[in-house]
């Protein structure tokens, strides 16, 4: 062992070049931060008319398939009468049928 050397020179040592060290990666981070939260302001910006996008898109599918179904349910409306219009006028022709002649 090395008398001439005190013991924990080593811990004497300038410490204030590490703190401008970290000073400056702190000042780095932060300006990085602030970059990166100014560009994403635009992307929020962006995001948020695209969504309106989306919403009126969404209300104007949804227009068009209320519609779509109510067509729809008027032209079953239809052929169902003209089935039962039919249906009727079996049941009505085959009803005669069984009735004693003249009682009608």
């Amino acid at each position: 062992m090395d008398s001439a050397q005190p013991i924990g020179r080593s811990l004497n040592r300038d410490i204030g070049r590490g703190e401008s060290a970290e000073k400056q990666i702190d000042a780095f981070i932060s300006h990085r931060h602030e970059k990166r939260v100014a560009s994403h302001e635009g992307e929020r910006a962006e995001e948020a008319a695209w969504r309106e996008t989306e919403k009126r898109h969404a209300a104007q599918r949804r227009a068009r398939n209320r519609l779509a179904w109510h067509e729809y349910h008027l032209a079953a409306a239809e052929r169902h009468k003209a089935v039962l219009a039919s249906l009727v006028a079996y049941h009505e022709g085959q009803a005669e049928m069984f009735l004693p002649k003249g009682a009608a």
